[in-house]
């Protein structure tokens, strides 16, 4: 049996990648790995061969052993925490994606897929274009970016092949809503289920690429086996552009009530919106689940939820500058 392997296999884009894969192509066995730190067991779908690893320093290389595809998603996605938890980001994203390179190397993988993130391109000129010179803006994106370059001499000098996916702020059913710090959709849900009023930094003018998960996975699935996709760097997000405030007001009609309540503007990219000319000419990518239909869809995954606690850091690397909402009390 041919076999896939899947790292963050407990989070958004790991678990919803493996259900689709065991759904279309029973030929493939997966193995997935995931340190549970971000994501949950219970959405490691039934049929997964699972390891409970930190790839950051786990071993892990055996695990790649006859690996057709990789697909490489574990990560910790919080750009605007990025600059008060330096190392632990490098750690977690850059030094755990080298050893995922190293593993692809050692055991010739046929193919490394590698989300990385709009984070790469900062200010940049939207929509970003995947040819843009990345100028990342904060310690997430310049990791992400390093992993980019790191991949890409591996396919020089070692022959790798791979894929570079830039993914658009994804979200649906297996987000994580538990996080403070990150998915805003996913945090806005989270606020509403406890009562509490929806947190907007800033004025909401920022805008974003809300792209549903649902239209990511047969794209995901060519970039690890379609060859127009072999060493390409590719956007995938929706062509639909939303303001934060409105797209909070979306999700207050899906929900049918909501407050918001404004914080203090942050460090963050105004306008994150992508291409995508070459998601569509090389993965076949179509942006059709509206935010309306993906936000109803994840929320009503949302609300039969366990009760779980909001994860939140109890100490920073860097507490200067720490923006006052992040402030522990």
């Amino acid at each position: 049996m041919k076999k896939i392997v899947i790292t963050g296999v407990a989070g958004l884009l790991g678990s919803r990648m493996a259900e689709w894969i065991l759904a279309n192509h029973p030929e493939y066995s997966i193995v997935g790995i995931d340190d549970l730190s971000g994501g949950y067991l219970d959405q490691v779908p039934k049929g997964v061969n699972f390891h409970q690893i930190d790839i950051s320093t786990g071993d892990i290389s055996e695990l790649f052993k006859d690996a057709q595809i990789v697909y490489h998603f574990a990560a910790y996605a919080a750009e605007g925490l990025s600059p008060f938890i330096r190392k632990f980001n490098y750690n977690c994203n850059l030094v755990a994606t080298a050893n995922v390179v190293n593993a692809c190397i050692q055991h010739s993988v046929g193919r490394l897929v590698f989300t990385s993130s709009m984070a790469v391109y900062g200010v940049g000129k939207p929509p970003f274009k995947e040819s843009d010179a990345p100028a990342p803006i904060d310690p997430y994106g310049v990791a992400k970016y390093a992993c980019e370059m790191d991949i890409q001499i591996a396919g020089e000098q070692h022959g790798l092949d791979w894929c570079i996916i830039r993914p658009h702020n994804v979200y649906g059913r297996n987000q994580n809503i538990w996080d403070r710090y990150r998915n805003v959709l996913g945090i806005w849900m989270y606020q509403n289920i406890n009562g509490l009023p929806f947190t907007i930094f800033g004025d909401g003018s920022q805008q974003r690429a809300f792209s549903c998960i649902d239209d990511c996975l047969l794209p995901l699935w060519k970039a690890g086996t379609d060859a127009r996709a072999s060493k390409q760097i590719i956007n995938i997000g929706s062509w639909k552009y939303y303001t934060i405030k409105e797209a909070s007001e979306v999700l207050k009609k899906v929900i049918g009530s909501g407050q918001t309540k404004h914080e203090e503007a942050r460090h963050e990219v105004k306008d994150a919106l992508p291409s995508h000319e070459l998601s569509v000419s090389l993965l076949d990518y179509e942006d059709t689940t509206s935010l309306q239909a993906g936000l109803t869809d994840m929320w009503n995954w949302a609300q039969q939820q366990p009760k779980r606690a909001q994860q939140s850091w109890k100490t920073y690397e860097l507490e200067k500058g720490i923006y006052s909402f992040w402030k522990n009390k």
